[in-house]
């Protein structure tokens, strides 16, 4: 891979800045010295009026067919030296094209094809780590789940998708068996503990480089609105412990909750930056930087990277601007969905 451009030129386009994830990674760039380049599937995107109006583009969506090819021609239109998606949709797509990415100049910060798959689906997930670490009980319900080998509370969740969609508890056997048996949901032990999220970052060699446990104190639709980072050795041994397992070489965000015991519990890993990666940055480990240095072969560090214990709440921010500047990414939306 040949890079775009001299070091004070270096591009990074960062997808679906409409998120807390997108947002996130841009606000952590804000003192680097690269350009910043936003893209997201929406005009109305909060994230693409972060960056000046040259450096924003509307992309479809990341089950469109014509995603990765859109993709990689504005990545070589741009000459973009770095791309970050963060959303779970063009997470696989892209992982595919990687090597597509890699002539044009492109590096891609993201984890491998293979530990995507493995994180994805829930169930291949449990599989993986089970054995190796504490999991909640989980059954798939398929043709041969049987809702008496269950003891409620229980869990129902997809069992693939993103934030807390489609999870709800049940209390009771009749509704388990009123389940479709066609094997998208899984069953799980219900968990009465605290739930944590686990920021983890792996190298390109898969040495973990930081692992920095975070207590969602309050949630809003899947995303944490008020947290806190905590220093706790067995939370940083199971986040160590399961990027080894997948097979991490870039950042994952590894749920877990505690048990009746006290004993933290794999509940899922999203394999990509998560919405409050804003607070392991002011915790002092500015993960999306270290990815970024290393995309463009500045290097990261190899010994675990401290970080303090503080807290963060969130609250709505407006950004003024003309309209016209909407009003031309309107125009853009119709020409990208033909």
């Amino acid at each position: 891979m040949t890079p775009n451009g001299n070091a004070s030129q270096r591009r990074v386009l960062v997808t679906g800045t409409g998120g807390p994830s997108g947002v996130s990674f841009m606000k952590a760039l804000a003192d680097d010295p690269w350009d910043i380049y936003s893209a997201d599937i929406d005009p109305y995107a909060a994230g693409l009026y972060l960056v000046d109006s040259d450096h924003r583009a509307i992309v479809p969506r990341g089950d469109s067919e014509t995603f990765v090819a859109e993709i990689v021609e504005l990545c070589v239109r741009e000459r973009i030296d770095v791309l970050v998606p963060t959303v779970d949709s063009e997470l696989l797509p892209l992982a595919i094209a990687r090597t597509e990415l890699a002539e044009h100049g492109v590096a891609l910060v993201l984890a491998s094809e293979q530990t995507l798959r493995d994180c994805l689906d829930k169930w291949t997930l449990h599989d993986r780590c089970a054995g190796a670490l504490r999991v909640p009980d989980t059954v798939l319900v398929d043709a041969d789940f049987d809702p008496g080998d269950c003891t409620p509370p229980v869990i129902v969740k997809p069992r693939s998708g993103s934030g807390s969609r489609g999870v709800h508890r049940v209390d009771d056997r009749e509704e388990l068996a009123r389940l479709p048996r066609d094997a998208t949901l899984l069953v799980q032990e219900y968990l009465p503990g605290t739930e944590y999220s686990l920021d983890v970052l792996a190298r390109a060699d898969g040495v973990i480089v930081a692992v920095v446990p975070r207590a969602r104190l309050k949630v809003d639709s899947g995303i944490a609105v008020t947290g806190r980072t905590i220093h706790d050795e067995s939370l940083g041994r199971i986040g160590s412990l399961v990027a080894q397992r997948i097979g991490l070489t870039s950042v994952a965000n590894v749920q877990v909750k505690l048990t009746s015991d006290g004993e933290p519990a794999l509940l899922e890993v999203n394999p990509r930056f998560p919405g409050t990666m804003s607070l392991t940055v002011a915790s002092g480990v500015n993960m999306p930087r270290l990815c970024v240095q290393e995309a463009l072969g500045l290097g990261m560090p190899s010994e675990i990277q401290p970080f303090a214990e503080i807290a963060m709440v969130r609250f709505l921010e407006e950004h003024f601007m003309d309209f016209s500047e909407i009003e031309a990414l309107q125009t853009e939306v119709e020409s990208v969905r033909g």
